[in-house]
């Protein structure tokens, strides 16, 4: 069997291609850099449900009476409250991301927090808009796994000048 230097290269590791255990360009799961990409993923994804629900929040405070019919009944409905609400917990998430992607660890404790409460209140909207609500339980879910995996290893990774959080 006839093989070329190129196949010897390849097989034997040795060649300008190939990457060592000494490579800094390597990601090996004890790097931490696919950790780190979770937690810049909760963080945008918390500062952009964050920024939507500031905008709902602000609809439902300046558009604030509705007209709801019900079953032979007509209802008027007044959301201030539940856009101030909104707009609070939008505020609420949005700094968080914020936090996360400078690599707080407060952010990820009370990010775990603010989550857990999204997809709690997600359930109870399953009746009303079962499609939207269960993309959301399943995106929490994955932010939570974000959250919750490794955090050490990405944390490290996040801020590799090792300044106090």
């Amino acid at each position: 069997m006839v093989t070329n230097s190129a196949d010897q290269t390849a097989r034997s590791g040795t060649g300008s291609g190939s990457h060592t255990a000494e490579s800094p360009s390597r990601v090996t799961p004890e790097s931490g850099a696919g950790w780190a990409g979770w937690i810049v993923f909760a963080g945008a994804v918390l500062i952009t449900i964050g920024l939507f629900q500031v905008i709902e929040g602000f609809l439902a405070i300046f558009d604030d009476e509705r007209i709801v019919m019900v079953a032979n009944r007509l209802i008027g409905v007044d959301l201030t409250g539940w856009g101030w609400t909104v707009l609070i917990s939008g505020l609420l998430m949005a700094a968080v991301g914020a936090g996360l992607l400078a690599g707080q660890t407060w952010a990820r404790i009370v990010a775990v927090v603010v989550v857990g409460l999204h997809l709690i209140s997600q359930v109870f909207w399953l009746g009303a808009y079962p499609l939207w609500s269960l993309l959301m339980i399943t995106l929490d879910i994955v932010v939570l796994f974000a959250l919750t995996a490794r955090w050490s290893v990405a944390s490290d990774r996040l801020d590799p000048y090792g300044s106090t959080r």
